[in-house]
């Protein structure tokens, strides 16, 4: 049985796209297949001009850069021997972008930019906060100067007062590098901040779609509803994007 089938999506470029739903809704399977992690069985995938969903993975290596992911845990997202510089730098190496000097500043530049210190950066990645480790994820992702970034519960393993901050933090650094963001989570409270459009799924499919306020304010399927409900924890509306 698929995991998803049918799902026709748009993450309109400069804007944010949520796509919520529950535990095992499929939400995951298309994080993977976005950024190509995973190959899907049928359909397609356009970046701009490009169907990648056939492309072999010689082919999608010079499109890897414009597709960067930000998972759950940055704990498990960024290896554990490594210093805060190190990781931001890794996909740069991997690249061969610049000389050592260049990136070594683009990397402190970056850490600037997502407000940790760059007198930290030779600092181990584990001797940091959750929210300062997601920081310096974020700060990787951009190393690449991406065009999307997929943020898979991005939020989910961090208290409340730190998921507004990184919520902000992203706001922030789409206008600056006009970024497009596909938000995979299964909480519409906090999305109703970031979102400007919401996509609902539900046993693998798309079940509801439309602007953060239609979706939150005048929601037409069960499972939206359920969502909203104060057991799954939202708490209102009235701070959606506009």
């Amino acid at each position: 049985m698929p995991a998803v089938k049918g799902v026709d999506l748009e993450i309109v470029a400069g804007k944010t796209t949520a796509l919520v739903g529950s535990s095992g809704s499929g939400k995951s399977t298309i994080a993977r297949c976005v950024t190509r992690l995973e190959k899907p069985d049928s359909g397609e995938i356009w970046l701009g001009q490009t169907e990648i969903s056939r492309l072999s993975q010689r082919e999608l290596r010079p499109l890897r850069t414009q597709i960067q992911m930000i998972f759950q845990d940055p704990a498990m997202s960024l290896n554990p021997r490594f210093s805060a510089a190190e990781a931001i730098e890794e996909p740069l190496l991997i690249q061969k972008r610049g000389s050592r000097v260049q990136r070594r500043e683009w990397v402190e530049e970056l850490m600037k930019e997502v407000g940790v210190s760059p007198s930290w950066a030779d600092r181990n990645v584990m001797n940091f906060s959750g929210g300062q480790r997601q920081r310096i994820a974020i700060a990787r992702a951009l190393a690449m100067e991406p065009r999307i970034l997929v943020l898979d519960e991005a939020f989910s393993a961090l208290d409340l007062s730190t998921q507004a901050q990184i919520a902000n933090l992203l706001i922030q650094l789409q206008i600056a590098h006009s970024l497009t963001y596909l938000l995979i989570s299964h909480d519409l409270g906090l999305v109703a901040t970031i979102a400007d459009a919401i996509a609902v799924i539900s046993a693998g499919k798309i079940v509801e779609q439309g602007t953060a306020s239609e979706v939150l304010t005048r929601p037409r399927h069960l499972e939206t509803r359920k969502l909203l409900s104060p057991q799954f924890g939202f708490a209102a509306a009235a701070g959606a994007r506009q």
